[in-house]
């Protein structure tokens, strides 16, 4: 009759007419065990099919040769699959296969703090940790048990307390700004997710300063990211339900399911894109490079983000100095239809 689950060291040991401490010192090398009696185990443990199992080796050594991922985001959607959404998984699998060419593997985690997490879950040698909140929980749980970590986007709560790949939100949101700007727009309308995390912060701070400037208030909406499209209808309502000498001439949603939403809703109203209106997105998604008429976004470019966040978490597993400051690769522009008027005359 075949067994069911994998023979252990005390099955090991009940065979081989020893003690489970033996066992491990036969297999390991370590302690004083007479040549025979570890000829003995090793044989037994072979018929028997019996493993070690690889995470208390990897204990033993300090090290498993794996690494962590932990995206941030996710916690506030309602699938780690949003429809149209490709930026979590090109950054996800950049990362998986850059952490083998340096001979780590790579597993994701939703969130290492929740209660019943698997033991797994906070096994890695280093961490990944894309977006982190303000004040971010998994940050302080890692840096407790002194377990290396690298932040792609930095805790606004704790900027400079962490090793942080900064991804400049400021430099990204003045890029498309500026785009805006050139491309005509002279009221710009940013919304924004609801996470407390450097992109939406960093935003937010910047067309702040560029209405100060201008000497206008800041037309600025915090949606739910997990609102996706849906939340088109409430985006125009807010911001095109007053004087007309108040509305936007150019909304800039940071996702671009948002994006997309305004689209929709804006052209069940008679509002043309972009005629009447620029529309862009700080984070692309299929629907924007798609619809009539595609709409502009930034390029983050999440493989080599991920490419440079794995490097850093190698160095840090193996015990290396890692120095600041630390960047990502800096945003372009995809510039499509939603932001080129054609020309007047």
């Amino acid at each position: 009759m075949q067994r069911s689950g994998r023979p252990t060291i005390r099955d090991v040991a009940r065979a081989a007419g020893v003690s489970p401490t033996t066992v491990s010192h036969a297999l390991n090398g370590k302690g004083t065990v007479r040549k025979e009696t570890v000829e003995r185990v090793q044989r037994v443990a072979t018929e028997i099919g019996y493993r070690p199992s690889p995470i208390a080796q990897g204990l033993q050594r300090s090290r498993l040769g794996l690494l962590a991922l932990v995206i941030r985001p996710f916690h506030s959607l309602d699938t780690f699959l949003p429809e149209g959404v490709d930026y979590f998984l090109r950054i996800a699998g950049a990362a998986g296969v850059t952490a083998m060419e340096h001979g780590y593997s790579l597993m994701m985690v939703d969130d290492p703090t929740r209660p019943g997490v698997p033991f797994s879950a906070r096994a890695a040698d280093a961490y990944i940790v894309t977006e982190p909140f303000e004040n971010d929980p998994v940050l302080t749980m890692l840096s407790e048990q002194h377990i290396p970590f690298v932040t792609v986007g930095a805790d606004p709560a704790r900027r400079d307390e962490f090793i942080t790949l900064d991804e400049g939100a400021d430099q990204q949101a003045q890029l498309m700004i500026t785009h805006l700007a050139e491309a005509g727009a002279q009221r710009i309308a940013l919304v924004t997710g609801t996470d407390r995390n450097d992109w939406n912060l960093g935003s937010q701070r910047t067309l702040e300063r560029w209405c100060a400037a201008r000497g206008h208030e800041p037309l600025i909406l915090s949606l739910p990211e997990v609102e996706g499209e849906r939340a088109g209808e409430a985006i125009v309502d807010h911001f095109f339900a007053g004087e007309r000498a108040e509305h936007p001439d150019a909304v800039f949603c940071l996702t671009g399911r948002h994006a997309a939403g305004v689209l929709q809703a804006a052209t069940r109203r008679g509002i043309r894109v972009p005629e009447d209106l620029l529309l862009a997105a700080g984070s692309g998604s299929l629907q924007n490079r798609t619809s009539r008429p595609t709409v502009t976004t930034l390029n983050l470019r999440p493989e080599e983000t991920a490419q440079r966040a794995v490097e850093i978490a190698v160095r840090l597993a193996e015990g290396e100095r890692v120095e600041g400051p630390l960047s990502v690769p800096r945003a372009t522009l995809d510039i499509r239809e939603s932001t080129s008027r054609p020309p007047r005359g």
